[in-house]
């Protein structure tokens, strides 16, 4: 098959530590250093590359120093706690998809982007937050936080965990810059985390401000992709393929799918709502949308190891597009 022109690429924020879980900045710079491998051999195949990451291990733990830290320093909000993971994901990226870039003799180059998602303020979301973040604290403990406005939920025997806002992502607001680094030969890393958070302000209807939520960013990748015209969506995972029965007996990898058959499934409830849910359902909202469609273009959910595999075969991982051929 033709390369694509231009490749967007979803890695989890688990991809960011270590293999047992660790996040000290050695743990992190040197898992950030592996999954730069794979992104830059994606570049050498003449792709132009577009990456964006999830950032939950490192959000939850800026809340614990929030946390930890609350009788010194006020704690910061949540649309900040995305912003810095952000910066600090983005500028390690960089550093190390620049040298593997170099190993591999291209003359491309990273920047990275701190960048805002578009949320509408009356969704449904802010009025019922459901979205877990951080640790599990004792009642007593939760009840400081509570006092400062925040939401926390009882989660039985592991104790208090607060809620957040998970409200849909409407636009990336900083395409236009991603497109115009992107296009100028820059790989860019952006949309870490979904994107922080921005409604309009509510005295200037051009101005944004930042709001106490996260996003999933799987639907911002999608949103992304969409928005800059890509012709492939990579989501990488921790496995090779999608499944469904999983757990069963009869589980079995999906391999070629279309559309239709992919929303069949998660009709079905075959997709965990908290791990590959929403990988399915940013798959489909890109492959679906009636601009990409026409276009052919595809989305692949596979694992990190196979992702060059994935933008230069078809037969790699689970392959959406929206009808067969």
């Amino acid at each position: 098959m033709a390369l694509p022109l231009r490749v967007v690429i979803a890695l989890g924020g688990n991809a960011m530590t270590g293999a047992d879980g660790s996040a000290t900045p050695r743990a992190q710079r040197d898992a950030i250093a592996v999954a730069a491998r794979h992104v830059a051999a994606v570049v050498a195949t003449g792709a132009e590359v577009v990456l964006t990451h999830g950032n939950g291990p490192q959000v939850g733990n800026l809340l614990v120093k929030n946390e930890l830290a609350a009788h010194v320093v006020p704690p910061v909000p949540l649309d900040w706690n995305v912003a810095q993971t952000q910066a600090t994901i983005g500028f390690t990226f960089a550093d190390e998809l620049d040298a593997a870039l170099a190993a591999l003799g291209s003359p491309q180059r990273t920047a990275a982007l701190v960048t805002r998602t578009l949320v509408d303020p009356a969704d449904p979301g802010f009025a019922t937050p459901s979205k877990p973040v951080g640790r599990h604290l004792p009642r007593d403990e939760a009840q400081r936080f509570i006092d400062l406005g925040q939401n926390w939920e009882d989660r039985g025997e592991r104790g208090w965990r607060r809620v957040v806002a998970s409200p849909e992502p409407l636009s990336v607001v900083d395409v236009p810059a991603i497109s115009a680094l992107s296009g100028a030969g820059f790989v860019v890393v952006c949309a870490g985390g979904g994107g922080v958070p921005v409604v309009p302000g509510a005295a200037d209807g051009d101005a944004l401000i930042g709001v106490e939520a996260v996003i999933d960013k799987d639907l911002t990748a999608a949103l992304l992709a969409r928005e800059l015209g890509a012709d492939t969506l990579v989501i990488a995972t921790d496995v090779p393929h999608v499944m469904v029965d999983f757990g069963t007996p009869s589980a079995r990898p999906l391999t070629r799918v279309t559309v239709a058959e992919m929303r069949a499934h998660a009709d079905a409830g075959q997709f965990a709502r908290g791990s590959m849910g929403p990988k399915v359902e940013a798959a489909l909202r890109f492959v679906a949308d009636p601009e990409t469609g026409r276009r052919g273009a595809r989305a692949v959910i596979t694992s990190l190891t196979s992702i060059s595999d994935a933008v230069a075969r078809d037969d790699v991982g689970t392959v959406l597009t929206a009808q067969k051929e």
